[in-house]
């Protein structure tokens, strides 16, 4: 069976950088705010660290999770139609 709409990759990295950047604007945190968190939670990172693997889009899994626990949410809208 073949997909009439085949996403690449940088599709999915740009979806998955808006999740955690919407997610960011929703608390009112920047880079700096985010790394002071982390840091709460044991995960040391630089802002300009977060700022590059966020603007990537290519970060593993546990970064985004990591950094969802570490921003207090609890849930996340996910709209998988792209």
């Amino acid at each position: 069976m073949t997909n009439s709409h085949v996403i690449i990759d940088a599709d999915w990295e740009d979806y998955v950088k808006r999740l955690l950047q919407v997610e960011l604007t929703k608390k009112g945190m920047k880079y700096p705010d985010l790394a002071k968190k982390l840091s709460e939670i044991g995960i040391d990172e630089k802002p300009e660290n977060i700022n590059n693997k966020i603007n990537r889009g290519s970060f593993r899994a546990v970064f985004l999770i990591q950094c969802l626990k570490a921003i207090g949410c609890k849930s996340l809208p996910i709209e998988l139609e792209m």
